[in-house]
Parts: structure tokens; sequence; C-alpha cells
């Protein structure tokens, strides 16, 4: 980069939130161990108030990427640094926890998978590696792709939203800044706008916290609208390790008011599924019939025994 787009670059930064010097937090290296970890919570705390004034987006993103799985589209993050692992943390946090498959929600990090360990300096800089990206996974229309920017500017999602539009994607795009310098119009645009740092221009902090907070709503109420949680149970969990065995049969026995016994043969029966284990139960019929059941009511547990 030149003098001159560095120089334009500066003026940029300068004008963003997120980059300005928080005025009560200037004399953080003066302070105590406990101090400096009470102006952070302090901090913090603003967080929540911020993602509840953005909650009519986020629910319009949660709306389309519950449609766009109940298709067979992807949710499809893109994003580079702090933004792009938390896309990253969250696609793959879904087929755990709701039973969602693997291929349907996928987290683009620029500079691939290796920088989730290791950051590699200017990735966010790269453009065309945001469509080849989005090329490789053989994006179509029926996915929905969510752009993750803390700043707002950074190239590699900004091309990654320009190129989803040109394939016909529903957008959105998740700042924490003032939104006047995109260039291009996301479907939805969610502003998280958390105002100065702790540490200036640190947006892994309350921008971070901000981004995680929104990304695990979208994907929490798309799970709830598709069916795969009765009331707040995870009854769509797939049991990949010790804990989520053991919370599977602990769902079980609470729910259907059964031993731990009567809950490992009950689930051995229904092939590990908590929901079809709770249809065989509750409506006395055998395996088979609990899924004919269950894919009749699209998979909400509620339709099947009330």
């Amino acid at each position: 980069m030149d003098d001159r787009n560095r120089q334009k670059l500066i003026k940029e930064l300068a004008a963003l939130g997120t980059e300005q010097a928080n005025p009560d937090t200037t004399d953080i290296d003066s302070l105590s161990p406990l101090e400096i970890c009470k102006k952070i919570n302090d901090e913090d705390q603003k967080v929540a108030d911020v993602v509840r004034r953005a909650l009519p987006e986020i629910a319009k993103a949660a709306e389309i990427a519950a449609k766009t799985w109940k298709s067979g589209g992807r949710i499809v993050y893109i994003g580079a640094g702090t933004s792009g692992r938390l896309g990253v943390l969250d696609a793959a946090e879904c087929p755990p926890t709701f039973g969602v498959d693997p291929s349907q929600t996928v987290g683009l990090i620029s500079g691939g998978y290796d920088t989730l360990i290791l950051s590699k300096e200017g990735a966010e800089d790269h453009e065309n590696w945001a469509v080849d990206d989005l090329k490789r996974i053989e994006l179509t229309a029926n996915d929905f792709v969510i752009g993750i920017a803390a700043s707002v500017r950074t190239p590699y999602t900004q091309a990654g939203i320009a190129y989803a539009k040109e394939t016909g994607c529903k957008t959105a795009l998740v700042v924490c800044n003032d939104a006047n310098s995109l260039k291009t119009s996301p479907d939805i645009l969610v502003v998280l706008k958390v105002g100065p740092e702790a540490i200036t221009g640190s947006t892994r902090m309350k921008s971070g916290t901000a981004q995680k907070m929104t990304l695990n709503m979208i994907t929490t109420t798309a799970a709830v609208l598709t069916g795969k949680t009765y009331g707040n149970l995870m009854v769509d969990l797939m049991a990949r390790s010790e804990k989520l065995h053991a919370r599977s049969r602990k769902i079980l026995m609470e729910f259907l008011n059964i031993d731990y016994d009567n809950a490992e043969v009950l689930l051995e029966s229904a092939d590990e599924s908590v929901k079809i284990a709770i249809v065989m139960k509750r409506l006395g019929i055998d395996r088979s019939e609990a899924e004919r059941r269950l894919e009749k009511a699209d998979g909400f547990l509620r339709r099947v025994i009330g």
C-alpha cells in the first residue's frame, strides 16, 4: 500500500467509533489487576443494550436462516480476523447442539483455517480471496451469506457480500460501526454500535462480544423455528461426546420420568435420537411409526405429542 492509500485508510479508521480513544479507560495502564478487570467489565455491560437495539434486524436474519435450512440451503458466514473466527465457531456448534447437517452451516475466514489459530497479516485485504472461497464451496442462490465485519470496511467481507448478491443469495452483514462506507447493500444490515473499545481499536473485545451474541441469536432462533427444540430442550442434539450422551439421557429421564436404565434402552432403540425416543415412549409406538409421525409434523415434536 502506498502512502496516499495509507493516509486514506487512516482517515477511514479515524471515523470509526471502535477506533476512538475511550475516555473511561485512559488510565487503565496505571491500575491494579482488579481495577483493570472492572474497567473492562464496565464496558462489556454496555453490549447487551446495543444488541437489543438491533433485535428487529437480527430477527429478520434468523427468519431467513430458518427458511434456508428448511429448503436445504446453507448459512454461510464470511469474515476476517476475530469476525471470521466467530463465524467459524458458530457454524461448528450448530451440528452437535441442534442436529443440523454439518454441510448446512459453513464458516469462511480470510486466509483459510490456518488463520483460526495464527493470524495472517493482511488477510482481510484480499477481495479476490472472498470470491474464490465462495466459488470453492459452490455457492448457490439457495444459500444465505452473513458477512461479519466489526470495522465495516473489511475488503474480504464486503467483496464476499457483493459476490453473494450477484449469485442471487439472500445476504446480511453484521457490523459494529456506522455503515456509511459500504460499497454494497446487503438485504439485512445489523448495526451494533458498541462505541470505543476499552483498548482503542481492539475489536475482539466489545465488538467480538456483540457479534458472538448476535450469531448465537440468529442460529438458535432458526433452530427453534425449524423444530430443533421442544420448549427449551435440545431434542435434536447429536451425542458425539460423553457430555452429550449424558445430556440426552438426562433429558429423557426428566422429561419422561424414567430411570437411567430405561432411558438407555429407549435411546438405543431410537438410534440415539432423543426426539424419536420421546415419541416412541409417549405414544407407545415403534421407531418407524415415530419417524413417520415426526416427518408428517415437519420435525416439530410439539405437533406430535402436544
